[in-house]
């Protein structure tokens, strides 16, 4: 396996609390793959991530079912202008609203979704996440209010897998699990407890493709497949996924290089007319050392490399 090559890229708009991307990008015998969990996430999770890296690093993807895959556009927690505009650029003909942002009101949400539906028109579709930020209180509130945009789903409303069960109940808007299904020690509860309509597949997150095509033969359940705010080297695993299950109702997540500042590839996973079409992914040299990062940077990705690739190799008792 070749050297891994640490990337910063700047972002154009803070999204999760952060102003730039950083990973490793990693080659194997099957072509490049990306590593890039939070910095912030514990050993454990980002050696899940590393699983992903190295299953698509050294053994590639599955025989695509479908070449054309349906997107979203992602609204982050921006104003009612900047996510028109957002929504119209992206050429999608369904977004995702970021909502529930911490320091932020349910006022301020609805006046972001009010203007993407201006902007998508009545046959737009529209759903939400709230990345567990509402309470079921404030989640059961801020649904019923939102519902006169005619939501597809609300994604991840409630932090608990009891709360969704409790709110799907409660609301006539169809529920999405993210983070009870990546997060959870468990993420078949929310099957067993009938806390959602639907799941989100992470392919880094969840370990990689094969691991989410099981999670989703066993849960049986519709997906939508999302990413991590990666760059095209880690979008192409996400859409590997979804051209590879055996349905896919739902626009995935996928369109978020637009998120980015720039890319390490010369022509990026973006889409158009609403969809991406699959194609091979090989990082630009000159990209690459264009957002080559810092030497802090490297050092803090290498060090963490050895230790999930340890824990991997059950070295370290975290």
């Amino acid at each position: 396996m070749a050297e891994p090559h640490v990337f910063s890229i700047p972002m154009p708009m803070t999204f999760r609390g952060i102003r730039r991307r950083t990973g490793m990008l990693i080659r194997g015998e099957s072509g490049w793959a990306e590593w890039s969990p939070f910095p912030e996430y514990p050993i454990p999770e980002a050696a899940q991530w590393l699983l992903a890296a190295h299953e698509a690093a050294d053994h590639g993807f599955p025989e695509p079912l479908r070449t054309l895959i349906p997107v979203n556009a992602t609204i982050p927690a921006v104003d009612p202008r900047l996510a028109h505009r957002l929504a119209v650029s992206s050429g999608c003909t369904t977004a995702k609203i970021k909502v529930a942002e911490p320091g932020q009101t349910l006022d301020e949400d609805y006046a972001r979704v009010e203007a993407v539906r201006v902007a998508l028109g009545p046959m737009g579709k529209i759903r939400v996440d709230a990345n567990g930020g509402w309470s079921l209180r404030e989640a059961i509130t801020a649904l019923t209010r939102l519902s006169v945009f005619d939501l597809e789903y609300a994604e991840q409303p409630c932090a608990s897998v009891e709360e969704l069960a409790e709110l799907r109940r409660s609301v006539g808007v169809k529920i999405a699990a993210d983070e009870s299904i990546r997060k959870a020690s468990d993420p078949y509860r929310v099957a067993t407890l009938e806390a959602a309509d639907l799941i989100v597949l992470k392919v880094q997150p969840l370990g990689g493709i094969q691991a989410c095509l099981t999670l989703a033969q066993d849960l049986g359940m519709d997906v939508v497949v999302s990413s991590a705010l990666e760059t095209s080297i880690g979008l192409s695993a996400g859409l590997a996924l979804a051209a590879a299950l055996p349905r896919l109702p739902y626009a995935c997540g996928l369109n978020t290089s637009a998120l980015l500042g720039s890319d390490v590839v010369r022509e990026p996973l973006v889409a158009v007319n609403g969809a991406i079409q699959i194609r091979e992914m090989n990082v630009d040299p000159g990209f690459c050392e264009q957002y080559s990062a810092d030497d802090d940077t490297r050092q803090f990705w290498t060090t963490r490399l050895q230790q999930c690739q340890e824990f991997l190799d059950g070295k370290e008792d975290w």
